[in-house]
């Protein structure tokens, strides 16, 4: 019930613009235009027309009251901001209310869209996937290492001149290939290479939202003045760079998990965000171009898919053949979270990997609290302790100043003194600034209750850490009683460098988004996981690596967290598999990489859940952490096409006007029934979730079709691992190929009884449905969930 309210909230502040008030004058109409993406049916552009563009402005001249609309545009191309003619026909358009009133009653508009503004979610990570260059056999070998595969990166643009994008060794572009590197102020034509093949930027929308850009803060090109697309480009592909580190820290070789792929950068993020008509207008280019994966470390609010223009574009180029995958989101460790929802996109959340940066707090008693950093300027003096002080209890407004917000802290109070920050509001690095600017020696970073004990390592501008909601309070404590006692509290921070062989790992990072899915609780979501904490990766110049203005330190290499990083992981493990299996679906690729995932940490145990020490579930892992070695051989795949897709949407309680937005194309949902229900959709993961309603027994079926591209002759048995207190069958219980390529289908049999809940809570228990030959291990989790509606 909580997921249905979050969402009718959601749609409700999105729909809103589409039926305010249209009585208002011209003038407070034009101040109340926003950006919409308008769907036009089908193809058929009347033959006056000499471009779908003239067609469109010719639609919008027609519904227009005054002529003022055109003229005051922030877009120099007219009211048009962007037309689609690949993955969606249509075009993006600023709109009044009336205008858009008007334009839903002409004949060839099939649905108008308003526009969401989305946020990124922000190398040691090949050699913990398994993928060692010395191996004679292996993922990396049988690819060539991604060679001739383009992985499209939609993100902040790319600082080109990076070693991560040299083209050394590499052969010709590929003939395939029909991207553009569009040449523009700070990034000539020459920026690209036979590595970097395209870069496109997209900014219409953007500026139609926030007028001309600021060119001495951001480049009008595909450079980027962020480092997140940098950063994300070169985790995907990023050639093999030694030495490679960041301040010292992480020392070694860097490399992406495709070092031969060819890159291709469409730059949709701005100062202000990424803009849905700039990021569909980039899913438009890359599909054209040609890309092979597609990469995509944003997100935002989910809405239903028929509004989502990542997951409108994301299925219109996965039927082209194109793999999607995307960040699950930074909003961990609380459910519901996860976002990037659609079963034809690949979820990515974020585990830790086995290196950390240790940099603990010794305070005045002895006691030694974990902490972590990558700080790499002047040390503290060591065998000296410092004064402490809690921010909170030094400021006129103990709340901001708990915070370390701008202007908060008194310089008589913090001067020489380590400083105790609670961490919110304003980012890390900024509160170590404000900190510095009063005089502070250093700082000592605590998470909330909610943030829990998961650490991030900072790039800080002066002696810092980060430490648990565990630790902060014990430090606060000890501050107290020192104070009440006259005995004056002292700390110091040691800072021990790189740390390898760390047990356990992976966890799963805590501020990865978790499920269930809040649009389709009958898929699992996120799919998989990856490294996304801590990872080095390449970095432009004129950006310090704590990001904030003021760092003018220079790196070529930074350290970065987020489910962004972890979402390249996958978009490049997925190049080097289509480049192994040329003729696997996106959904073959994605179903190898779920299948295969593990579960176990490295001392052979659950993972644990970075916030709170506990075991996690697959709420927080999905399938579980992905595993290349093995999903380049999973003996059997879940294939999915667009029509079982359809069927999915059908069953979903899409109308054929919704789905068509999505797809395109006018839905039979006739073959629905065949299939079911949705929990029928072919997916690696089984979800069912039982609406309790004063039942005792409920049961549901699942059906599966797996396609056999292991070994020819091969005799699958199952083994059932049910969830708790559920009756699980499969029928049947062998399946027996003859050939590579033979589909079989089976069925599972659920059975539940009812379990004391109060109204609107649920509970989850989850299982696996495993086939093996002896050879292959092919796992599908299955998650029942019994929910207790509100009486």
């Amino acid at each position: 019930m909580a997921a249905a309210l979050l969402r009718a909230l959601v749609l409700f502040s999105l729909l809103l613009p589409l039926y305010s008030s249209s009585s208002s004058s011209s003038s407070s109409a034009d101040a109340s235009k926003k950006t919409f993406i308008v769907q036009v049916h089908g193809d058929s552009k009347p033959s006056i027309f000499p471009t779908h563009k003239h067609w469109y402005e010719s639609s919008l001249a027609s519904i227009t009251s005054n002529k003022a609309t055109d003229a005051t545009s922030s877009s120099s191309n007219g009211p048009i901001l962007h037309t689609y003619e690949n993955v969606f026909h249509g075009f993006s358009a600023k709109l009044s209310p009336s205008e858009v009133e008007k334009l839903q009653t002409l004949p060839h508009i099939a649905s108008i869209i308003p526009e969401q503004v989305r946020h990124p979610h922000t190398t040691r990570s090949p050699e913990f996937l398994g993928l060692k260059t010395t191996d004679s056999a292996g993922l990396l070998k049988e690819s060539d290492f991604g060679s001739d595969l383009v992985i499209g990166v939609i993100d902040t643009g790319i600082w080109p001149e990076r070693q991560s994008f040299n083209d050394r060794d590499l052969g010709p572009i590929p003939s395939e290939w029909k991207g553009q590197c569009v040449a523009a102020k700070d990034f000539p034509a020459t920026s690209c290479n036979r590595k970097l093949i395209g870069a496109r930027f997209f900014c219409s929308g953007y500026e139609a939202t926030n007028g001309k850009m600021n060119e001495t803060s951001e480049y009008r090109s595909p450079r980027d003045s962020d480092g997140h697309g940098t950063h994300t480009a070169s985790i995907a592909a990023g050639r093999y760079v030694f030495p490679a580190s960041t301040l010292g820290y992480a020392r070694g070789k860097a490399a992406g998990m495709a070092p031969k792929a060819r890159l291709a950068a469409y730059k949709v993020c701005w100062n202000a965000g990424c803009y849905d008509s700039d990021i569909l207008a980039a899913f438009d280019a890359a599909v054209s171009d040609g890309v092979d994966v597609v990469s995509l470390s944003v997100g935002g609010v989910v809405v239903p898919y028929y509004l989502d223009a990542i997951a409108i574009g994301a299925f219109r180029a996965v039927e082209a053949g194109v793999f999607v995958s995307a960040s699950a989101g930074n909003g961990g460790p609380g459910g519901l979270t996860v976002t990037n929802v659609a079963p034809w996109v690949t979820t990515v959340g974020a585990g830790t990997m086995d290196r950390d940066f240790p940099a603990d707090v010794k305070l005045g008693n002895g006691r030694v609290i974990l902490g972590t950093s990558v700080y790499g300027g002047p040390a503290l003096v060591p065998g000296r302790l410092y004064p402490l002080i809690y921010a909170g209890t030094e400021g006129g407004d103990g709340y901001s100043s708990s915070l370390c917000l701008e202007g908060s802290l008194n310089p008589n109070s913090v001067n020489g003194k380590i400083v105790l920050c609670d961490r919110g509001i304003n980012s890390r690095a900024a509160k170590g600034e404000v900190v510095k600017k009063a005089g502070g020696l250093g700082m000592i970073l605590a998470n909330g209750v909610f943030d829990g004990e998961g650490l991030v390592a900072d790039c800080h501008v002066l002696p810092a850490t980060a430490v648990g909601a565990t630790g902060g309070d014990e430090i606060r404590k000890y501050i107290a009683e020192a104070v009440k006692s006259q005995s004056p509290p002292t700390a110091t921070i040691l800072f021990k460098g790189t740390r390898l062989g760390v047990r356990p790992a992976p966890v799963v990072a805590s501020f990865s988004s978790r499920g269930p899915n809040p649009e389709s609780p009958e898929i699992v979501k996120p799919d998989v996981i990856a490294p996304g904490l801590n990872i080095l990766a390449a970095w432009p110049d004129k950006i310090g690596p704590s990001g904030i203005p003021t760092d003018k330190r220079a790196i070529e290499f930074n350290i970065l967290s987020g489910t962004s990083m972890a979402c390249p992981h996958v978009s490049g493990l997925a190049a080097l598999l289509k480049a192994a299996h040329p003729g696997w679906s996106p959904a073959a690729i994605k179903s190898a990489l779920m299948t295969t995932a593990y579960t176990l940490d490295n001392r052979g145990e659950t993972m644990l859940d970075e916030s709170s020490g506990n075991t996690s579930t697959v709420l927080d892992f999905g399938a579980g952490h992905v595993h290349p070695q093995k999903a380049m051989d999973p003996g059997l795949i879940y294939d999915l096409n667009t029509y079982d897709y359809v069927d999915f949407l059908c069953n979903s309680n899409y109308t054929a006007k919704n789905i068509q937005v999505i797809t395109g194309k006018i839905a039979d949902c006739s073959g629905a029934k065949r299939a079911g229900h949705t929990g029928n959709l072919n997916y690696p993961s089984l979800s069912v979730v039982f609406q309790q309603y004063g039942k005792h027994k409920m049961s549901t079926h699942f059906i599966r079709t797996v396609t056999n591209v292991g070994d020819a002759n091969s005799i699958y048995k199952v083994t059932i691992k049910p969830p708790s207190g559920i009756s699980v069958t499969v029928e049947p219980e062998r399946l027996a190929f003859r050939r590579v390529g033979q589909k079989l289908s089976f069925l599972v049999r659920v059975h539940a009884m009812a379990v004391k809940l109060s109204a609107g809570s649920s509970s989850m228990k989850s299982g696996y449905v495993v086939w093996t030959d002896g050879k292959h291990v092919v796992t599908s989790t299955l998650v029942v969930t019994m929910q207790q509606p509100l009486q």
